[in-house]
């Protein structure tokens, strides 16, 4: 039992190192980098706390040099799967019994941890295995994921100081219980702190889970398992497998006590899941939580009197930074006509200081998208707009991958608002802009707000506020995270809570209260001290 009110360490967000020009962490960092490079490692599932390897084997390259061989990962079975629910449902009740305050130093640790000794290593793991360049690492395997750890400790000790009014004579408390089951954490390549975030903000709460990651992600994955580890996580709390999707989901979905999935991947998997869940509703033991972010066609609107070299700088930024594999990321823009040719000159002198290549030299701003499937289907979209008629491209289009997978930064230039490009997903290096008559802003935002299923991020420039409060309102579903005069992409924990709606997920908001409480199942307890002992109320006298 817990002998006292405990109060956590406030939560700070982690600064953000620059990286300098012969700073020390620069060079740390790219030591580390070329000590992993030097290696081939193997890579085994985590299950019940045991490393388990199978024969088959995932080969793993870096985007941008494929010939070269990080490591190799043992490829799961549903078997595996099965075990690893099994793993998690045998640590279950001890881990829902721990302390709450016990529970939680863990990922206080393990946040400590990434602060420091694993800092480096994860960093290097995320720019050799998904193509991160020194600063995209540093804002996601790093600060981010310290924040998520650190933020979601102080949340969780908020939810539990959550308590309701009593009256005289009772006492009313809320206990927050973890779910009945187990919870499956499915994760994305593109961000190694939401790998981390899946899987750990449900253990928080008191639940064990299965972890699936993608698998262009497992390396960097393979080293947050071992970070866990050390910072004390017991067996079987989180049990990572290298299983297929389609092994994860048949084994998953058809269990009883599965409690919930949370998710961040493309919206076609999601709503696949989803509809696999309602199939096997009567199932369960319990109505599953179903939490996922998916994809986004991230909108910046410029009114009139916008700044444009704010704009401008925006869409460089949020359209090309990590290539455009951000679900924020820019990828349609609407421009007045009235700044089009000095948003045209400002963004032809961006893209042609832009600098890409591999993530060994820290001067690339670019690097390579992550796989050949998302390179083919990336250059599909360059191609078909070379082609139209309705679209022309201005700048960039160029692309290789003889040695990575490098896409030039590109622009395309939309004749109609929609055209394909400014509709679709993409996820990648990829910015449509949609040029229209300044007078016709309106209308025009109207247009913004139906063109695309998602609802995600988007971001207004104007320094009308007038106009601000109007595109505001206009554009209030069109997404979940809304930039007044910034770019769409960089969200902070405990600062922007993360998440959208329409096609792009349920918004449980990762980084907030909001999330961690769709992990919990809570009793309300009333107790009385003074109970009556007749039936009677005073209405029934004569």
């Amino acid at each position: 039992m817990s002998l006292g009110f405990y109060k956590v360490p406030i939560a700070k967000n982690d600064p953000v190192r620059s990286y300098g020009k012969n700073s020390p962490e620069r060079a740390a960092l790219l030591a580390e980098v070329t000590r992993l490079k030097s290696q081939t490692i193997d890579i085994p599932m985590v299950i019940g706390g045991k490393e388990v390897t199978t024969s088959e084997k995932i080969k793993l390259t870096p985007p941008h040099e494929h010939s070269h061989i990080l490591g190799h990962a043992s490829k799961g079975t549903a078997q595996h799967v099965q075990d690893a629910i099994n793993a998690a449902l045998a640590a279950k009740e001890k881990w829902a019994a721990m302390r709450w305050e016990q529970r939680l130093a863990i990922f206080m640790k393990a946040g400590d941890l990434l602060r420091t000794k694993y800092r480096n290593i994860v960093l290097a793991a995320t720019m050799l295995a998904q193509s991160k360049n020194v600063f995209q690492a540093e804002i996601d395997a790093a600060c981010e994921l310290i924040d998520f750890l650190h933020f979601n400790v102080e949340f969780a000790a908020e939810i539990y100081g959550e308590q309701p009014y009593s009256p005289d004579g009772m006492w009313n408390r809320l206990e927050y219980r973890p779910l009945e089951g187990f919870v499956l954490a499915v994760t994305p390549f593109n961000f190694t702190a939401i790998a981390g975030n899946l899987p750990t903000s449900a253990a928080m709460m008191g639940n064990t889970v299965v972890w699936k990651c993608a698998n262009t992600q497992i390396y960097s994955a393979h080293f947050l398992m071992k970070l866990f580890m050390e910072a004390g996580m017991p067996d079987g709390v989180i049990n990572l497998v290298f299983s297929g999707g389609k092994d994860v989901g048949e084994i998953c979905f058809k269990n009883p006590d599965f409690a919930g999935v949370h998710f961040t991947g493309s919206t076609g998997v999601f709503q696949s899941m989803w509809k696999a869940i309602g199939d096997n509703i009567q199932t369960y033991k319990t109505y599953p939580r179903v939490v996922g972010e998916t994809g986004g066609k991230d909108f910046v609107f410029a009114h009139p009197k916008a700044d444009v070299y704010a704009f401008s700088t925006a869409l460089t930024r949020g359209a090309f930074e990590y290539q455009g594999q951000k679900c924020s990321a820019a990828s349609r823009a609407y421009c007045p006509a009235s700044l089009w040719d000095r948003l045209k000159a400002n963004l032809t002198r961006d893209l042609k200081e832009i600098k890409m290549g591999t993530v060994e030299d820290p001067t690339n701003f670019v690097n390579a998208v992550i796989d050949e499937a998302s390179f083919d289907n990336i250059v599909n979209y360059i191609e078909a707009a070379k082609k139209s008629n309705d679209a022309e491209v201005i700048l960039g289009g160029g692309y290789d991958k003889s040695k990575g997978y490098f896409i030039e930064p590109t622009i395309i230039l939309a004749k109609k608002p929609q055209y394909a490009s400014m509709c679709e997903e993409i996820f990648g290096p990829v910015l449509t802009i949609y040029v229209y008559e300044d007078e016709k802003w309106r209308e025009t935002l109207k247009i913004a707000d139906a063109t695309s299923p998602y609802a995600l991020t988007g971001a207004i420039f104007s320094q009308c506020r007038y106009a601000i409060e109007e595109m505001t309102e206009a554009l209030k579903n069109s997404a979940g995270n809304f930039y007044i005069n910034d770019k769409p992409t960089g969200a902070v924990v405990g600062q922007q809570p993360f998440g959208g709606a329409r096609a792009s997920g349920t918004n449980d908001k990762a980084g907030s209260k909001l999330n961690l409480l769709r992990w919990v199942s809570v009793r309300t307890i009333k107790e009385t001290f003074n109970p009556p002992h007749d039936y009677k109320y005073p209405f029934l006298e004569n």
